[in-house]
């Protein structure tokens, strides 16, 4: 089983943290359309004797095509991939793109589930972080894409500037009195080459601080887990039955297609990603080609892989799999080295599986790479 994740490039505004790959620019709109349905027969072979569980269009604003375009893409993609008849079909929303023709509209292609991006219900913080869309938007037009997709996951954003407890506790306690299914929550990232890092920088955004952002995550898994949530990996919780197929599937080291400009691919062996330019994407599928890089991964790779995606899930890393992925000696190691996480209490051990505690999920990247193999000389 596999997935495909089809990037649309383009946003309506760009918020002051993001440093994903899009423009602000329409302007190239329809060439784009035009190739990504050339790409989409040329990537056929990616995938061959697989079949398409999960179909997930990010961006950048999949919820700005319009109708026809969806349709062609989604025609497309059953043209060329054998996809489950209950395959999971997944378009991240923007409250301002919300209405009952956009959601009729998405029901029809076949649209089954939406991740909405909410952030946060307070307009005060959505103009901080430059959203495009209001506080009111995004209460009144998630209670009504409610109606029309039971399944649904949000976005929500921690440890902002201004963004005290109480503030984040009433988002989180309106996200759980809707009884939306599943909650994406993330920590505010000061990336690179942002906005946010050159107004930081500027002295014209207050920074960030490490301390909030490690009590509001603390607070955010005990309020959910008191709702009966399951935090089934790091910024991800739902309620049993509802997580989300398609991230479960880079969790858990499935083989997926990545199509549109700067979207990735991995097919158990290598991972390739396609150039982060839309001009340069649309010239070279103008010519028949994809434009794309390619590595291969070697044994080593791919341990460490499973070892940092593994660690960031409910179920943690099996020691067994590292043993079928290298061998007993290294799982014998990562037993050891573990020892000191455990006494520490940010670690637990429950059969050959280890489990980052509460506490851990805080330094998990940090654990992940303390525990990473070397290649070989």
């Amino acid at each position: 089983m596999a997935g495909i994740y089809i990037h649309i490039p383009f946003c309506r505004q760009a918020c002051h943290y993001c440093n994903f790959h899009f423009s602000t620019s329409r302007g190239l709109e329809n060439e784009f359309i035009a190739s990504l349905l050339a790409e989409i027969p040329l990537q056929q072979g990616f995938l061959a004797d697989q079949r398409v569980e999960t179909v997930y269009f990010g961006g950048g604003t999949p919820s700005l095509l319009d109708g026809v375009h969806l349709n062609n893409i989604i025609g497309a993609l059953r043209e060329n991939f054998s996809i489950s008849p209950d395959a999971e079909f997944t378009l991240e929303a923007n409250p301002d793109d919300i209405n009952e023709t956009s959601l009729r509209t998405w029901k029809a292609a076949g649209i089954n589930r939406l991740s909405i991006g909410i952030q946060s219900f307070y307009e005060e913080d959505l103009q901080w972080m430059n959203r495009a869309h209001t506080a009111s938007q995004a209460i009144t037009n998630l209670q009504l894409a409610l109606e029309y997709f039971p399944n649904i996951t949000i976005d929500l954003i921690y440890g902002s500037p201004g963004l005290t407890d109480e503030k984040w506790a009433s988002n989180v306690q309106r996200v759980i009195g809707m009884g939306i299914p599943h909650i994406s929550c993330y920590a505010l990232t000061v990336e690179p080459k942002t906005a946010l890092e050159s107004l930081i920088r500027t002295h014209k955004r207050e920074p960030v601080s490490a301390e909030d952002q490690a009590r509001q995550f603390l607070l955010l898994m005990d309020w959910l887990k008191a709702a009966g949530y399951e935090h089934y990996e790091i910024s991800n919780f739902a309620l049993p039955g509802k997580r989300s197929k398609h991230n479960s599937a880079y969790w858990e080291g499935k083989k997926y297609l990545g199509l549109g400009p700067s979207a990735h691919s991995y097919d158990g062996a290598n991972r390739q990603w396609n150039i982060a330019n839309n001009s340069l994407y649309i010239q070279a599928l103008k010519k028949g080609s994809v434009p794309f890089e390619q590595e291969i991964l070697t044994p080593i790779q791919r341990l460490n892989e499973y070892i940092m995606t593994s660690l960031r899930t409910m179920e943690g890393m099996s020691l067994n799999i590292v043993s079928r992925l290298s061998d007993a000696d290294t799982a014998a190691q990562l037993r050891r080295l573990s020892e000191r996480l455990i006494r520490e209490g940010l670690m637990r051990e429950e059969n050959d599986h280890l489990i980052l505690s509460n506490e851990g999920k805080l330094f998990a990247d940090g654990i992940a790479s303390d525990l990473f193999r070397e290649e070989p000389e």
